[in-house]
């Protein structure tokens, strides 16, 4: 049985196409209520200190994104936002707990009342937290509407049994509670798939190609408004009339437009109009495709992504589950068995590229599919200096080609009524989607390290268009 993929034109603008066992899945939806995603960070200790300068809280988000929120609790303290440190941003539309450490006095923080926000102060510590200094994260979250691939809904034995069946698929062919470590479509912004292409542009010098892209092209299901906008540029290039087609909430588009009617040649400027980690985005989108497509094309042509073979590029993996890049091992002919065995043990993982201006390749038949990659995107002779924009050059690194995942259960859910459910539910299966609202319900429970997305190891089972996920 051939694995079943749906018409995606997001996901075959990032690479996200193909899974790790063949089989039909589960279809369904993602967060069709907040409560159906709930994300608990597993925090590394932090010790307790009266003394200490900063407050340690164990704060639940429900609906909240959490650079927003650390922007909202900052202004309540009256602090910067650069006191707040935290491990690891959540998923918006969840339920989320983690820690956060603040450099503000106890009594205050336990006072900030913020709607659908609990705080729980633990004490007092000297230490700081960063990013990622977290051991991982567990997940509980529901899938609703399973439904088959001619989009007839799924009983909850067909579904569950469906899972067991690709586990089991996955097992065999990755190892035990290894998938597929694609890059999600969180990493490439919004749902318009035109970060990476815009990062082409950029890393080709390409400034004028870079702008009228991002501005100009078209993006699935945009309203009316926002289509108009970009039609009439494409149409007609940079306008007033355009400008006054654009919506005030389409605020960096707007920017940049304004910049070029008053300085039509310069396309740097404008695309600096962008703030600094979105033109940032452009770059790691770009890598983040190659990446995905490497990962696509070794599943293509057999070529396993758990067990390295001569050429490969392997790197070891931290307690956390991390790989350390920096010190990536070339496989010989003679290492392959030892390498082998530190692979499927979880000591060592195998790699694929983030490509940049220092970053190794593979050799032999790993390193001439990772070059073909390259060279189909146009990318084979870049150096990733960035001139114009010192910043954004890459150094380029390698990331593993598996992650992994624990504690997994899979049991069936009760359904929810309909008024508690959110808007793409209540608007019925779309053309081209996945999922029938009298399909079976399902609740999965699992354990990520951190960096490990959970819609991407949920992917590996529902077999959904991305808007899904």
């Amino acid at each position: 049985m051939a694995a079943v993929q749906p018409n995606d034109s997001l996901a075959e603008a990032i690479g996200l196409i193909g899974y790790a066992a063949d089989g039909n899945g589960i279809g369904g939806v993602l967060k069709s209520r907040v409560a159906d995603f709930r994300v608990d960070e597993i925090a590394t200790t932090i010790t307790l200190n009266p003394k200490g300068r900063f407050t340690v809280a164990k704060i639940t988000l429900t609906n909240w994104e959490t650079n927003r929120f650390c922007n909202n609790l900052a202004k309540k303290l009256g602090i910067s936002r650069n006191r707040i440190f935290f491990a690891g941003t959540k998923d918006k539309r969840a339920v989320t707990s983690q820690i956060f450490v603040i450099d503000a006095p106890q009594f205050k923080v336990a006072e900030i009342q913020i709607p659908d926000v609990v705080i729980e102060v633990l004490g007092r510590t000297h230490q700081k937290i960063g990013f990622g200094n977290h051991r991982g994260n567990r997940f509980t979250i529901v899938v609703r509407g399973c439904a088959h691939p001619d989009g007839a809904p799924m009983t909850e034995k067909e579904a569950l049994d469906e899972v067991e069946q690709l586990k089991n698929k996955m097992e065999q062919k990755l190892g035990a509670g290894r998938f597929p470590n694609w890059i999600g479509p969180q990493r490439f912004g919004s749902g318009r798939a035109v970060t990476a292409e815009v990062g082409r542009s950029v890393v080709q010098h390409q400034w004028e190609e870079a702008v009228h892209t991002y501005i100009s092209k078209e993006g699935d299901h945009e309203s009316p408004d926002v289509a108009a906008f970009r039609e009439h540029i494409r149409t007609n290039g940079i306008t007033q009339a355009g400008l006054d087609l654009a919506p005030d909430w389409l605020g960096y588009e707007r920017r940049m437009t304004e910049h070029l009617l008053n300085n039509p040649e310069d396309h740097i400027g404008a695309f600096r109009k962008l703030p600094n980690n979105l033109q940032l985005m452009t770059i790691h989108a770009l890598q983040s495709v190659v990446f995905n497509r490497t990962l696509r094309k070794r599943l293509e042509q057999g070529i396993s992504i758990t067990v390295p073979e001569a050429g490969d590029l392997v790197g070891r993996l931290d307690e956390k589950g991390q790989l350390s890049a920096n010190n990536c091992v070339l496989v010989e002919e003679r290492t392959v068995p030892r390498i082998g065995r530190n692979c499927q043990l979880g000591r060592l993982s195998v790699t694929g590229p983030l490509p940049g201006r220092d970053i190794r390749t593979c050799e032999g038949k790993p390193g001439e599919l990772e070059q073909s990659i390259l060279s189909e995107m146009g990318l084979s002779e870049l150096n990733w200096e960035i001139e114009n924009i010192p910043r954004l050059t890459t150094t380029g690194t390698r990331r593993s080609l598996t992650t992994s995942f624990e504690e997994f259960t899979v049991e069936a859910a009760p359904k929810a009524s309909s008024d508690t459910l959110g808007e793409q539910w209540n608007q019925g299966p779309l053309e081209g989607s996945r999922w029938h609202p009298d399909g079976a319900c399902l609740k999965f429970r699992f354990t990520l390290s951190s960096g490990s997305y959970a819609t991407i190891l949920l992917r590996e089972f529902m077999r959904t268009p991305l808007n899904q996920l």
